[in-house]
């Protein structure tokens, strides 16, 4: 939790937060992820200032879990002075202890997002879904989170000004944008009108621009002028020159040679890798998420 101190902007952690992506995709199935297809509503984590503290933030903590579909799971939920936002002990369950930051005694708007990435914690638990390190660890549940539908609250608890600034997560929120977007594709859903951040609202618009660059990019159809002609003209040296290193810079590589020349180029859904010959027009299916590509290879 930031709270006055400056804010980092941007996609620093952008591999970090595709691979995690793929990694929900992969534990839980295109089944599984679409479970999910609701995102939970701005009115199960409401929280006004009038409400009482407890039986509110059990509330809220009740309806997170309903949510992400842990039914036999139930959250204890405490507050104390600590640096971070919010803590969880994780054990065999089926109670969980969660502690939250005693400021939200006084900022209870933003106890439905603290409590979300926490027992998004519990559900990675129990799926045996990790990451090694603590900051991928926390780059994957804060995407889970917000893949599942309930990481939107993360990112409407962010506001900063000239003067002070607040952020929850360890994503930036752009980032939190980012995978809003992708699920809002995924979905068919909008986000933005549960916003009550204007600065959650203009990092989801940077995050979604974003997104969509990645649904624009050769080999697929909906690829611009530019991108195709850099693409032809890589496509052309890969021919000539098989098995020479991609280019880092590219969202695809070429594999092979001659007639055998493929693409490989990360789905722009779950972000795992799809190889398609390389024989013009293409309609590749991806076997995690399911997402139908057209393709001009």
């Amino acid at each position: 939790m930031r709270d006055g101190s400056p804010v980092v902007h941007g996609f620093p952690h952008l591999d970090a937060v595709r691979s995690a992506i793929t990694a929900l995709y992969r534990r839980i199935s295109y089944d599984g992820v679409h479970a999910y297809g609701t995102s939970l509503l701005p009115a199960d984590a409401a929280f006004s200032d009038v409400d009482e503290l407890h039986p509110g933030t059990q509330r809220v903590a009740r309806a997170l879990v309903q949510h992400l579909r842990l039914p036999d799971a139930r959250m204890i939920v405490g507050f104390r002075r600590m640096e971070h936002a919010a803590t969880v002990e994780l054990a065999a369950g089926p109670e969980y202890f969660i502690e939250l930051n005693d400021r939200f005694r006084t900022h209870r708007r933003d106890i439905g997002a603290a409590l979300a990435h926490e027992i998004t914690h519990v559900l990675l638990h129990r799926l045996g879904l990790e990451h090694p390190g603590t900051r991928d660890n926390e780059i994957l549940t804060d995407t889970v989170t917000t893949y599942l539908g309930a990481g939107w609250l993360l990112l409407d608890a962010f506001r900063e000004d000239a003067t002070s600034s607040q952020k929850l997560g360890y994503l930036t929120p752009e980032e939190f944008g980012y995978v809003l977007a992708k699920r809002a594709f995924a979905f068919d859903e909008d986000p933005s009108p549960w916003f009550t951040s204007p600065q959650a609202y203009s990092a989801y618009a940077k995050g979604r621009a974003q997104a969509l660059r990645e649904l624009r990019q050769p080999p697929l159809t909906a690829a611009g002028l530019l991108g195709r002609r850099r693409y032809a003209k890589d496509r052309r040296y890969a021919g000539d020159h098989p098995g020479t290193p991609a280019d880092p810079g590219a969202p695809y590589a070429f594999e092979g040679g001659g007639e055998g020349l493929r693409v490989s180029f990360a789905c722009p859904t779950c972000l795992q890798r799809i190889r398609v010959p390389v024989r013009g027009r293409v309609r590749a299916r991806c076997g995690l998420c399911r997402t139908v590509l057209e393709c001009d290879t």
